[in-house]
Parts: C-alpha cells; sequence; structure tokens
C-alpha cells in the first residue's frame, strides 16, 4: 500500500477546518489541523510533512510569518495558502516569501487536492535529478542550491529552483511564459505573471557574477537564459 500524503491544514476557522481535513482523509491524506500559527509551527517543527497548507490570517501567527519561519529550516517543503485576500501586492508577498500556491476563499476541494498532488510529485521528482552546469555556476536542483567556482553555496527558494531549472532546461530556447505559469504557479492570470517577474529578477542577481549569463525578457513570448 502506498504511503499516504502527509499535510499539515493551519485553519483558524473551525468549521471550515474539519471540512478540508475530513474531505483530504476521505481522498488517502493524512492530516494534522492547526488552529492557530503557533500551533502550526510547533506542529511544523516536529513532524516530517509534505506539504503545508496554511491560512493567511489567522491568531497568534498570521500565514505569511508562519510561512517565513518555515522557510529558515526548510527551503523545499510545499506551502500552499489559503486566502480571502486579493490585492497584487498581497499575492506577490505570498510568493516572495517562499509560497508555492494560493487558493482564494472559497476554493473546490477537488482543485486543492490537485494543486497539492502537483507539488509533492514536483519535489520527489527533485531525487531523481543530476547537478546541472551554466557557465561558472553548478546547480544542485535537488539541494536547492547554486555555487559559483569556489565561492560559497548560494540558497535558492523553492519556486527559484524550479524557475531555473526550466530556464536552464530549455537554454538558448524561449521558454514560453503561459506555459511555465501554468507549471509551476497553475495559473497564468496577472498575479502570477507578476510573481514571476519577482523571480526572474531574484534569479539574475543570483547568476550577476558571471557575465555571459544573460536571462532576457522576449515581449510577448516569455524569457530565454543564454550563455
Amino acid at each position: 500500500m502506498a504511503e499516504k500524503t502527509y499535510i499539515l491544514l493551519a485553519e483558524d476557522e473551525a468549521a471550515l477546518g474539519l471540512i478540508v481535513k475530513e474531505s483530504l482523509e476521505t481522498r488517502d491524506f493524512r492530516v494534522d489541523l492547526a488552529e492557530d500559527g503557533e500551533k502550526a509551527l510547533k506542529l511544523a517543527t516536529q513532524n516530517d510533512y509534505d506539504a503545508l497548507v496554511l491560512d493567511v490570517m489567522m491568531p497568534k501567527k498570521d500565514g505569511f510569518t508562519l510561512a517565513k519561519e518555515v522557510r529558515l529550516q526548510d527551503d523545499s517543503i510545499p506551502i500552499i495558502f489559503l486566502t480571502a485576500k486579493s490585492q497584487t501586492a498581497d499575492v506577490v508577498e505570498g510568493f516572495s516569501i517562499g509560497g508555492n500556491d494560493y487558493l482564494k476563499k472559497p476554493f473546490s476541494m477537488e482543485e486543492l487536492i490537485v494543486r497539492i498532488h502537483n507539488l509533492v510529485s514536483r519535489k520527489k521528482l527533485q531525487k531523481n535529478t543530476e547537478l546541472l552546469e551554466i557557465g561558472g555556476y553548478l546547480f544542485n536542483f535537488p539541494k536547492q542550491t547554486l555555487q559559483y567556482r569556489d565561492d560559497e553555496l548560494v540558497l535558492l527558494t523553492h519556486r527559484e529552483a524550479h524557475l531555473l531549472f526550466h530556464l536552464i532546461k530549455n537554454k538558448n530556447q524561449v521558454l514560453d511564459r503561459s506555459l511555465i505559469l501554468n507549471k509551476l504557479w497553475n495559473s497564468d492570470d496577472f498575479f502570477a505573471a507578476r510573481s514571476m517577474d519577482v523571480f526572474i529578477s531574484k534569479l539574475r542577481k543570483k547568476l550577476a557574477q558571471d557575465e555571459s549569463i544573460q536571462i532576457i525578457n522576449v515581449r510577448g513570448y516569455g524569457y530565454k537564459l543564454t550563455c
């Protein structure tokens, strides 16, 4: 029998939390439920979860703060935000601090399950991916690190690592913007596109030591990594 996907659900609305927990458990998930951010952080440090599903607005510690603290210990665990917020700045902030996806309330259980499965599957695939070279850099995709020659390792976030992986695999070719947004963000809407632009800017800075490497914005199509 396959091992169940282990999820931490942090949701302060008691009724909603129980509904989501029970719905996931009927679909062969194992779920721990936390009613506030502090309890969620304690559980996250004690257990080996496959993914975290975090409400943004919670007592004691909000979802964004919780995610920041989790990322100090684990750069790879998938994080999905549940939020009633719809402002561009809020969505971009969620991605920038290390979130992998978000769902606006109200949401369907089917969509949540698909997004969890996609993120968990991508994480498991990392274990079988070889080291990649780009210019003077060595990119360790499974460990999400980047190293220039003999310099210190630079840690990448989950989304930075996946975005760089696809750019390198399509080196000197245009990486279709809509395709990669749907693959990594599960959406190609305005909020996701803004978030992707932020991550591209971060990657440019982390690759800046090798002047032969460029990430070019091909207007109307996507991005191209050249070396």
